[in-house]
């Protein structure tokens, strides 16, 4: 009897292996997803990556990888010094911006929602599915959501700033806001990648789709694709 409870327990234990997520999920309730390391050399110089960055708003179906959306979620907010100073500068270094990325077409990575951990370099799973489609009829229909890979979605919250700044926090965070989509957008350049920002948006419709917490205000969308 206690051979047979013991093979019934191994048999579930390897079945429940089995079908465990992949990808870097752990069970419990902290669930991430361990991202590629960030590489801090690349084939273009700064100037090079200025002159090429333009706004593209139309992408090839082919996915993008998950190093490259290591690299841009690392240029938006990564973590450079060991104090936790970050790659893009912010108003008494208290960090109000949020970095949410929407996978469609990307390998090694589960169509869903996501919230980038900078502390970690990892990926906290909100939502799993296709979103784009929700995601651009919060974007008044814009046909560069719908056919990227993924999208990098930057919230603000306002009374991280204003708990030291007041009624200045506004401008600061929205002067952080883009200094990320400027990392973004050269980190994307230097990739081969194509984006746009995109600030025409539904503000509540695209916190309904990300799920994002009542403190948090979406402030500006970026699709990427190749």
């Amino acid at each position: 009897m206690c051979q047979i409870v013991k093979n019934s327990f191994l048999a579930a234990f390897f079945l429940l292996i089995c079908l465990a997520p992949a990808r870097g999920f752990s069970f419990g309730n902290d669930l991430r997803i361990a991202l590629p390391r960030p590489s801090t050399t690349g084939n273009l110089s700064v100037e090079e990556a200025l002159q090429a960055r333009k706004s593209i708003r139309s992408y090839s179906k082919e996915p993008l990888l998950l190093s490259e959306i290591s690299q841009l979620l690392w240029a938006a907010q990564g973590i450079t010094r060991k104090d936790g100073k970050r790659t893009a500068p912010s108003a008494g270094a208290l960090y109000p911006l949020e970095i949410y990325i929407v996978s469609g077409q990307v390998h090694g990575l589960d169509s869903g929602i996501y919230r980038y951990q900078a502390d970690r370099h990892t990926l906290e799973p909100v939502l799993s599915g296709m979103r784009q489609k929700e995601l651009a009829t919060a974007a008044l229909q814009q046909d560069s959501i719908i056919h990227s890979s993924a999208v990098i979605v930057v919230a603000g919250v306002y009374r991280r700033t204003a708990k030291k700044y007041g009624g200045r926090a506004e401008r600061y965070v929205h002067i952080e806001t883009g200094h990320a989509a400027q990392n973004i957008f050269l980190q994307a350049t230097s990739l081969g990648l194509s984006t746009v920002v995109i600030g025409a948006f539904d503000d509540d419709a695209v916190k309904r789709v990300l799920g994002m917490p009542q403190n948090e205000t979406p402030l500006l969308l970026m699709p990427l694709g190749k």
